[in-house]
């Protein structure tokens, strides 16, 4: 735990003072007769935890009514047109560390809606991660995301793939602990259209964040320190590169282009994939039988290092936030509180997700002694939480994200060199923080 909490702790930029006091309440409280409407993202993992809301509401005599249920991406679309039509009626909203910036004026400050002791009880880095212009905007729930290494254990104990391996590279055939051993493994693996050694997610910020972290392994960086696009750099091309190479090599899916996160979640599942790159929260879907056809052989180990030695670690976490337009922020702040106390955060750390309170991580270790996969799954992600690492600190990464996607996607579908790919998109991403104003 002390390792998880010192390399979330890293990703933090400084110490935030709350601007107000909490307000001490007994909670969930009695809220009979008010409706809390609320946009939500949507997904098989999150099912789990909205399950709870029945129980919210039987506690509190309050009702939800859940305007919304769909991805990120999707949601943050919906919330920007509402923002544009001054339509914000809704109180409770799914939030994430990449997009809260985006829209810090639309969400009211919980400090001063929830008891002190209430807070104290997450990590801190994931609080103040969540405080913005000294505002905490979103309560973090159990989804404190950052990669690591899912792999099919029986392609690494196959006498005849081992013998083979080592004939065609030299070496032994091991879970990879580098991009380039990956990539090796991945077409060694590969037999389309049947199998393929990996895959990822390729569209959206999905791939942007993707390429971010891979640039960052490669020892580049996306925003130099005067906050101009710098991703088009000889490190950038070694990181764009990768992805072209799975591609033309026919070494992940040919729609990988349109995959986002349920679409990896569902293929590694499916038995098809032999090296997947995903979310913790994904951990117990993957070894579930009725679910996955690889439970009980996955493997799990940190994410691997590019060429420069670091990993990638692109991280962030989920949470929920009350508007400031909600006329009932007692009701909605109790909500937000309920989906995210240590009930919950028990709840949904139990598939694989992170939680992020304190208490639930030292649950989470004691019941782990008995459980083996859940051991190596909390190993393999407290490692990888050493190498963690935001996002760009700007407003603007949604945007720049929305421009630069479709450049990395003409590379990897071979329409343009990496290099003219990064060249357009550095450009597309220079207008719009000059746009900003922040150039």
């Amino acid at each position: 735990m002390k390792k998880l909490l010192a390399g979330v702790s890293a990703g933090a930029i400084g110490l935030m003072a709350f601007g107000a006091v909490a307000i001490a309440a007994e909670l969930p409280g009695k809220f009979d007769g008010v409706t809390i409407d609320a946009k939500l993202i949507g997904g098989q993992q999150y099912e789990g935890l909205y399950a709870r809301i029945g129980e919210w509401e039987k506690l509190t005599g309050a009702k939800v009514n859940i305007l919304s249920k769909k991805n990120h991406f999707e949601l943050d679309k919906e919330i920007k047109s509402d923002i544009a039509s001054n339509s914000i009626t809704w109180c409770v909203g799914s939030n994430h560390s990449s997009f809260a910036p985006q829209y810090p004026d639309i969400y009211t400050d919980l400090s001063a809606l929830l008891p002190q002791s209430e807070i104290d009880g997450f990590v801190p880095a994931t609080i103040m991660a969540s405080t913005l212009d000294n505002k905490l905007v979103m309560l973090p729930r159990a989804q404190f995301d950052v990669s690591a290494l899912y792999y099919q254990k029986s392609l690494y104990q196959d006498e005849a793939k081992k013998a083979a391996f080592k004939a065609k590279y030299g070496r032994d055939l091991v879970p990879p602990d580098t991009w380039a051993d990956l990539a090796d493994q991945a077409e060694f693996f590969s037999n389309p259209p049947d199998f393929y050694g990996t895959q990822f997610a390729g569209k959206e910020e999905a791939i942007n964040g993707r390429f971010y972290e891979m640039l960052v392994a490669e020892g580049g960086e996306y925003l130099d320190a005067e906050g101009k696009p710098a991703f088009n750099s000889e490190a950038g091309v070694r990181a764009l590169d990768w992805f072209v190479r799975m591609y033309k090599n026919k070494a992940v899916p040919a729609g990988t282009t349109n995959y986002l996160w349920d679409d990896l979640g569902q293929g590694f599942a499916s038995g098809t994939i032999a090296l997947n790159l995903d979310w913790p929260g994904w951990a117990g879907f993957f070894n579930d039988p009725k679910s996955s056809k690889v439970a009980g052989n996955v493997g799990v180990k940190v994410q691997p290092a590019g060429s420069s030695g670091k990993r990638t670690g692109w991280s962030g976490h989920h949470g929920f936030s009350v508007t400031e337009s909600c006329a009932n922020k007692d009701a909605a702040a109790s909500l937000v509180w309920f989906l995210t106390n240590e009930d919950s955060q028990k709840l949904e750390s139990a598939g694989g997700p992170l939680p992020t309170r304190t208490a639930v991580w030292e649950y989470n270790i004691k019941q782990a002694e008995s459980d083996p996969f859940r051991k190596e799954v909390l190993s393999a992600f407290q490692e990888a939480a050493q190498h963690a690492f935001p996002v760009p600190q700007t407003p603007s990464w949604i945007e720049i994200s929305n421009a630069v996607y479709p450049e990395l996607q003409a590379a990897i579908l071979g329409d343009k060199t990496s290099k003219q790919a990064l060249d357009d998109a550095a450009k597309k991403a220079t207008e719009i923080l000059e746009e900003a104003g922040a150039l």
